[in-house]
């Protein structure tokens, strides 16, 4: 099983521990500072909370770029990037005592020349015995979940497809998103067999990876577990499937209706981090959306597989998530009541029991509640807190009619809406001008061709009198004019379990929102349980199984290049592509999100036996996010 969240984890925690260095203790006792930089931080961040750093000795975590102070008898770990400017710093750290000896570990491996320039400094400051050890890790790359990574690399769309962009910084784009798939690689110890569209950023990252894996292979130290003798079929090595964010624009500007989507899309998850208004700052989640006065603090809530609710809820549609809430809430409170008997006193037992025996049922009574009371109050918060990022989500859904602007897209994307069901909605007054421009990219999208002159004028006058920025719009437009991205409809088959009937429409949150603000949150589920995500497979997961399974014959199977770095180059070939693979990673070149990775999740659950699929993206964004760089583009293409 590949699971590169574990994988990176134990790097990292080999390094904290001195990576094995000889006469260094690994035991908690060893303290020790941790220096990151900008981008390290992320990396450790939804690995490792405090209190997991502090189980590994380190008494302090600062930042490399941040003034410092010597601490001189403790030695410091560095986990940082190699650049000029972090050369440059670690060799005056070095120059300035600030600690006994430094352990330098570094994302990829540091280049001649930077170990040079690291030399030179260190030497003339007379600090070369500071420096004790130097470590290449390849941690280029955040581990969110097990099978969900992103590169954390910002505007990797706007750089790859800006008009203006020079080619060496194209070439630098390239080689940082090439580094971060090697360190997946070598991380999880894996040589994969690539497959991507022919032509633009897939083929040529796919072909730079390419010769990076052959490289190491031929390197005297083998990075890779399985080495190079490892078996080559197909069922021992996984697939890596790369995507342009081209491929299908709809799914990054699409909203969302299940939980964990919702949550990226609506609140801002990043890093496994939510962020939420208190409610001081207002009086509900409406008047918090609104802005309502207040003290503007905010509340922090952490989600990862550690949290029982998210891991069993992060797939399903809103309403049954809110219904689930209510059902733990019950659970929890049943089980404290059934505590609260098993210890109340045995007053009034008229001899039911002798003293010892009534004492002795007691204690061990006792300390039942003890063992169990812990993990209940554990459960207790992690409900609380959902139920907060769910009362958060309602208040958005409520405010911005979101319900509404997702069944729409639904129905675009089937076949089921036309421009007026679309004017309709975007002339009702309800949502906000980013979810109305993104509702009018996927009218553009759907379409089988390019929309008429009248309609797109039409589209335009609505999005300004409603306050949006249609450069977006028209960016979209020249994109699909001169046929550079997909429809997005995807292919026939449902996606779940859900069938292909129609979705209604009339299924509105607005007509029972203003109730469950006033009774318990599994209210939201009732009415509109029929308002599902999923009639249709997205593009994406139709292509991903047809390569992991091996459909000769098929025009995305047939089409799509082969690279094998096991094999000599320009000798892959489709014969070693057959499949089926039991495991792959697919990435998108672009931006990613957590809808897109979960309907790639649904694909591989209902296969038999099922797939194993890692999802990774350059980085992880909201619609509204990604839109904003659609606008860029649009700017620096000469939109208005």
């Amino acid at each position: 099983m590949l699971n590169v969240r574990q994988k990176q984890s134990e790097v990292i925690l080999k390094a904290l521990n001195f990576n094995g260095a000889p006469g260094k203790e690994t035991t908690a006792e060893s303290y020790k500072v941790l220096v990151l930089d900008k981008f390290t931080k992320d990396v450790i961040a939804p690995l490792l909370r405090l209190n997991d750093l502090r189980k590994h000795g380190v008494t302090l975590h600062l930042m490399l770029e941040a003034d410092r102070q010597p601490i001189p008898d403790v030695p410091a770990v560095y986990l940082v990037t190699p650049s000029p400017a972090n050369v440059e710093r670690i060799a005056a750290d070095a120059g300035a005592n600030l600690y006994d000896s430094m352990y330098l570990n570094f994302t990829v491996p540091i280049p001649g020349k930077l170990v040079e320039q690291l030399a030179a400094g260190v030497v003339k400051a007379g600090a070369l015995l500071r420096v004790s050890k130097l470590y290449d890790l390849y941690t280029s790359f955040i581990a969110l979940e097990p099978s969900l990574f992103s590169l954390g690399q910002p505007e990797t769309y706007i750089e790859l497809n800006d008009p203006q962009a020079r080619d060496y910084q194209i070439e630098a784009t390239v080689s940082n998103i090439v580094d971060g798939l090697f360190s997946v690689c070598v991380t999880l110890g894996v040589v994969p067999i690539i497959r991507c569209p022919r032509g633009g950023a897939a083929e040529h990252i796919a072909s730079a990876l390419d010769a990076k894996l052959r490289d190491a292979l031929k390197s005297r130290t083998n990075l890779f577990s399985e080495g190079v003798l490892g078996l080559s079929a197909s069922l021992s090595r996984p697939l890596l499937c790369l995507f342009d964010r081209n491929f299908d624009l709809s799914a990054a500007v699409q909203h969302s209706w299940t939980y964990k989507p919702l949550v990226q899309d609506v609140l801002g998850l990043k890093l496994n981090r939510i962020s939420l208004q208190s409610e001081a700052a207002g009086p509900g989640p409406a008047g918090m959306m609104a802005g309502g006065g207040g003290a503007a603090s905010k509340k922090h809530y952490d989600v990862d597989e550690k949290d029982f609710f998210w891991e069993a809820c992060g797939a399903h549609a809103f309403p049954k998530v809110a219904e689930e809430v209510e059902t733990q809430l019950q659970r929890y409170r049943a089980a404290v009541d059934e505590i609260n008997k098993k210890t109340a006193a045995h007053a009034g037992q008229e001899g039911a029991f002798d003293p010892d025996d009534l004492l002795r049922r007691n204690t061990q009574n006792l300390m039942q509640a003890v063992s169990s009371l812990p993990e209940l109050q554990e459960q207790k918060k992690v409900l609380d807190k959902h139920t907060n990022i769910a009362t958060s989500l309602l208040g958005a859904i409520k405010m911005r009619a979101l319900d509404q602007y997702y069944n729409t897209a639904e129905d675009l994307l089937t076949g089921k809406a036309d421009l007026a069901a679309v004017l309709k909605l975007l002339q009702s007054g309800k949502g906000a001008p980013m979810d109305k421009l993104r509702l009018a990219l996927i009218y553009i999208l759907a379409q089988d061709g390019l929309p008429s002159e009248q309609e797109l004028s039409e589209l335009e006058q609505v999005m300004r009198t409603g306050g949006a920025d249609v450069t977006a719009l028209q960016y979209v437009r020249t994109l699909k004019r001169n046929n550079l991205t997909g429809s997005g409809k995807g292919g026939a088959e449902a996606m779940g379990h859900h069938s292909g009937g129609t979705m209604p429409s009339q299924n509105n949150l607005l007509d029972w929102a203003d109730k469950t603000f006033g009774s318990g949150l599994s209210q939201v589920a009732k009415g509109v349980k029929t308002l599902l995500s999923g009639a249709r497979q997205a593009p994406l997961a139709a292509c991903v199984e047809v390569l992991m399974e091996g459909r000769v014959g098929t025009p995305e199977f047939d089409s799509f290049a082969v690279f094998d770095p096991k094999l000599p180059p320009g000798r892959a070939n489709l014969e070693r592509a057959k499949g089926p693979f039991r495991e792959g990673i697919v990435f998108m070149i672009g931006g990613g999100n957590y809808a897109e990775r979960e309907t790639l999740l649904n694909w591989s659950q209902r296969c038999t036996p099922p797939r194993q699929v890692l999802y990774g993206a350059t980085e992880l964004l909201s619609g509204e996010e990604f839109v904003q760089q659609l606008s860029e583009l649009g700017r620096r293409s000469g939109g208005r």
